[in-house]
């Protein structure tokens, strides 16, 4: 008895469509029948793998509990909590590491490759999938796609290449990332989507008091944008336009929308002390204003780097050269909120390096996070940032793309 092949067809070669796809190739080494083809419309693919986390690649975060690792994501943390527990953190380690590839744990919780080189981890796929027979296929850029039900009532997708080919397959998998093209081919089959906006950027803020510290970096800082009710602490680094570092790109996350309907204009409260309450950091300015008989300048009682303690100084109407003991308590007051309710105004958004992430993408609920096989259109995957998901920054996107990448790969042949 003869069987016609199941022909498998995934749009994008990053890490979700490789990673669908070779989770496709474990299972079509025992049926032969089987053939998957990945479609990257760009030179390379795993373009995104190469230039992640500078070049080293930030595979995932050592993180192993799903209900702790679905916190780091501002949209998508409900659907995945069941899919994380399918295929994890953990899953994705032992993944790389049975095929050669050992990752390491950096002291924030990040993961890289032990040779801190991303072509580790492009080499590492593309070797897996060359070897489980999957066809790789650059320059390969898909201008639309129409479904056809078969006389045995099944759907039959046709793929239009730009260069006008046209290829059929049995299950479609659309891994386009952030593309406007995914979105659009995904509408196409009757997908709804929420449209996206940037997620991950950067603060530009024009103030006197952080101009020409860029460089400067401060430990537990709280953030908040008051009106939309958020708050991160983390580590903040001046730049030459603004705010970034780690607090700040969450709260960029986590206010991705926020942040976009009022046009990346906003008030920022800054509180530089948010490991030190407002009664302690009372306490230790009276007891210098007691005890310290030098400039309010040369003797911070804080953690502080000397320039930004300088600039929140001014900030609160002291000079910089009067001393602790000639400091009124009225002085004293203004100080405290300066250190820990200062306001600033965002007045537009920066980049964060060569990363790139949206809030947006298919609505969540036409997907089933079992097999995330479309609920709309059966035969049709999704994995990756196409979906409405984002994750903060250290590994997280990653690990959200293996995931749904695994699940819709192990799926989507036996469904």
């Amino acid at each position: 008895m003869s069987f016609s092949p199941l022909k498998i067809i995934v749009v994008g070669g990053g890490a979700a469509g490789f990673f669908a796809a070779l989770a496709a190739g474990d299972i079509t080494c025992s049926t032969p029948q089987t053939h998957v083809t990945i479609l990257e419309a760009g030179r390379q693919p795993l373009a995104k793998v190469r230039i992640s986390g500078g070049g080293r690649c930030n595979v995932t975060h050592a993180c192993f509990d799903p209900a702790i690792f679905i916190q780091n994501y501002p949209r998508g943390s409900k659907a995945l909590r069941g899919a994380f527990t399918r295929f994890q953190a953990r899953d994705t380690v032992q993944w790389f590491a049975g095929r050669g590839v050992q990752l390491k744990t950096e002291a924030d919780g990040r993961m890289f490759p032990t040779t801190d080189d991303s072509a580790t981890i492009v080499e590492c796929l593309t070797k897996v999938a060359l070897s489980k027979g999957v066809n790789i296929r650059t320059g390969a850029a898909v201008v639309s796609v129409k479904c056809e039900t078969t006389e045995g009532g099944r759907n039959l997708f046709l793929v239009e290449l730009r260069s006008g080919e046209v290829l059929e397959c049995d299950r479609l998998l659309l891994a386009t990332g952030s593309s406007p093209v995914g979105h659009r081919l995904a509408k196409g089959l009757g997908h709804k989507v929420v449209p996206p906006v940037p997620s991950l950027f950067t603060f530009n803020i024009s103030d006197p008091r952080l101009k020409d510290l860029a460089g400067i970096s401060v430990e537990n800082v709280c953030l908040q944008l008051p009106k939309a009710k958020l708050k991160q602490i983390g580590p903040v680094l001046v730049t030459h336009w603004g705010l970034s570092g780690p607090a700040t790109l969450k709260l960029s996350a986590w206010g991705a929308r926020f942040l976009y309907e009022n046009r990346y204009k906003s008030d920022l409260l800054i509180n530089w002390l948010s490991d030190i309450n407002s009664e302690e950091i009372r306490t230790k300015l009276l007891k210098f204003k007691s005890l310290e008989k030098k400039a309010i300048l040369n003797s911070c009682p804080f953690s502080l780097p000397r320039r930004l303690w300088e600039r929140l100084i001014i900030a609160a109407d002291i000079d910089s050269q009067k001393r602790w003991a000639e400091l009124s308590n009225k002085a004293i007051n203004k100080l405290i909120l300066e250190l820990t309710q200062g306001k600033y105004k965002i007045q537009g958004k920066g980049v964060f390096k060569e990363e790139f992430v949206t809030c947006g993408g298919v609505s969540l609920k036409e997907v089933n996070f079992k097999t995330m096989e479309s609920r709309c259109c059966p035969g049709l995957y999704f994995a990756g940032e196409i979906l409405d998901i984002d994750g903060i920054t250290g590994g997280f996107n990653f690990q959200s793309a293996w995931t749904t990448g695994w699940l819709a790969g192990q799926s989507i042949i036996n469904n």
